[in-house]
Formats: C-alpha cells, structure tokens, sequence
C-alpha cells in the first residue's frame, strides 16, 4: 500500500493512494509511505524516484539489519527499529527512510504505529508551514525511541517482582524467569545501542546540513538514547545480582544440608560399630550371656550419641 501526502507552496495538503502520473514538482514537499507494498509496488522505488538498489536491496531482502546510514548525492538513506512486546518476547521491525532535500520516502514491511501517528498528526493541523520532511523525519523518529521506555518500565517492574519474590515461587522458576529478563535486556540492547550510535553519527555529519540546522531536536533524541543505554546497562547489572544472590542462597542451603547430613553420619558411625559388635555370634563373647548386657549396649551408645551431639554444639557446628 502506497499513500502519498504532498505539500503544495500554498500550504494546503494534497493526499492520495497512488503516485502514478503524479508531477513532485508541483509540491513544496511531499511524503510517501510504503506500507507493506507488492512488488509492483516496491518497483516505483527505482522506477520513479531512481533510488540505489543496494538501498533498495537492503529494505526488501534484509529485514532488521542494524540501525544505520548511507549518503548517496541528493538523498541519505537511513535504517532503524520498532520495538514491540508480544507476550513476553521483543519483536523488531524495520523502518527506513529515503530523506531528501524536499521529500520523505518511509518504507516498512509491517504496519507502523509511529507512522500513523505522525500522519494524523500533520493532516490535523491547521498551520502546516513549520512541518518540512526533515521535521517528519524528527517526529517519527522520536515517537520510535519514546515508545522503547515502557517495554523497558515494564521490565523493571518485572525484575522488581522477581526480587521480592512475594508469590513465593520456587527458586527454579525464578531463575528461568530471571534469564528470559536477561536475554530481553540483551535483546533491547542489541537496538538502542546501535540506534544511539545512528543519532550520534547523524549530530556529526557534515553531510547532513538540515539535521544540523535542528540539532537541539536531534540531541533530544540522542539523550534519550543515551538514558535508555544506561537503563538497560543498569538492569542487566541488577539481573547479574539477583542470580549471583539466588545462586550464593542455593549453595548456603545446599551448604547447610550437607552439615546436617554430616552430622548425623558421624553420629550413627560409632553406634553402628558399637551394634557391629554386639551382632556378632562368636561364642567365648563374655558380653552375650551377661545379664545386663543388652541395657549396657543401650546405654553405651546412647551415651556415645549424647556426647557427640555436645561436642558438635561446643564446636558451634549446630
């Protein structure tokens, strides 16, 4: 699906579902968005506007390529990230960019709410003489790194439930459900981090004069770069403690378990003897006929017992 939106010099917005037979010159900007196209579709990317294959290449056939940029002579080419949460799992969607001097080509396989948004955002306005198509550039792009913060909020409120452990749940599915957080955060990291790279590339470029002429709108975006990259290196830091702290309380309990179990052994050895003894059948043991020989035997270990259970106490192994 195609739709164009062109921008004439009296300010008034021409939109429509085709860009066949359609004069670019006539138009102060204009914008067209390729969402999910055909192939026939895709064709007007070279046929029309003579974009680059290897551009082109990479929207069709690499999807989620890392964030990044090309210049070629009269336009750059950009390609970045939606992230999405589908029931506890980051799905990445690629949305790139044809930026020129006086046009915006979007170009994404799947359904952008970010898109979407902007578009509503432009045709509801009434003065339109401050949008350019680098202006609709810095809108999207700043809804796409907005729209990372609450998939990141909610994977803190997610740790935070796995640290209190207030369900109770065993220490197993907290661990599971420990490591699925973990590769999520690696997952996110896997975008922001190259995409705070893009902005920064973007900020010092000396090809990019109308980005520059804006550079506090992109700086904006930059920092929020620069917050997601520290939030995510500070989750991952407080999944690496909550793991070593569950491991450290699994290896104390296990710890404890063994003493226990130690304890009991080295209690029971000597009594085993002690009935080892007794349980032998040799004639001449003067202790078989002996009339309190059976109370004696008794006696004796749990004399034995009593003994080593005050011994372990007194060297505080209890």
């Amino acid at each position: 699906m195609i739709r164009f939106m062109g921008i004439t010099n009296e300010n008034t917005i021409v939109e429509q579902d085709s860009i066949e037979n359609l004069n670019f010159i006539d138009y102060k900007w204009f914008w067209v968005d390729f969402n999910g196209p055909s192939e026939e579709e895709v064709s007007h990317l070279i046929k029309t506007f003579h974009f680059h294959p290897l551009a082109v290449e990479d929207c069709i056939y690499h999807s989620t390529q890392r964030p990044k940029l090309d210049y070629y002579e009269d336009y750059t080419f950009f390609i970045t990230h939606i992230v999405r949460e589908n029931e506890n799992e980051i799905i990445k969607e690629e949305l790139d960019f044809f930026l020129g001097e006086n046009f915006i080509i979007t170009f994404h396989l799947m359904p952008s709410m970010e898109v979407f948004q902007v578009v509503d955002r432009l045709t509801a306005r009434k003065n339109i003489e401050e949008f350019t198509s680098h202006h609709v550039f810095y809108e999207i792009l700043d809804k796409i790194v907005d729209n990372y913060f609450p998939i990141i909020y909610k994977i803190e409120d997610k740790l935070d439930e796995i640290e209190e452990n207030t369900l109770n749940k065993p220490m197993n599915n907290l661990l599971k459900e420990l490591f699925d957080t973990r590769y999520l955060l690696l997952n996110l990291t896997h975008t922001v981090n190259p995409m705070r790279d893009l902005l920064y590339r973007m900020l010092n470029s000396q090809h990019l004069k109308n980005i520059t002429k804006r550079k506090e709108y992109f700086s904006d975006i930059h920092d929020h770069l620069l917050k997601l990259s520290e939030m995510l290196m500070a989750n991952r830091e407080i999944t690496a403690d909550i793991r070593d702290n569950y491991l450290s309380m699994n290896s104390h309990q296990t710890n404890n378990v063994m003493k226990v179990l130690t304890i009991m052994t080295s209690i029971f050895a000597p009594l085993t003897f002690i009935a080892g003894i007794f349980g032998m059948n040799f004639q001449d043991m003067p202790e078989l006929s002996w009339k309190y020989g059976y109370p004696f035997s008794l006696l004796l270990m749990g004399s034995v017992g009593v003994s080593l259970i005050f011994w372990f106490k007194k060297k505080g192994w209890f």
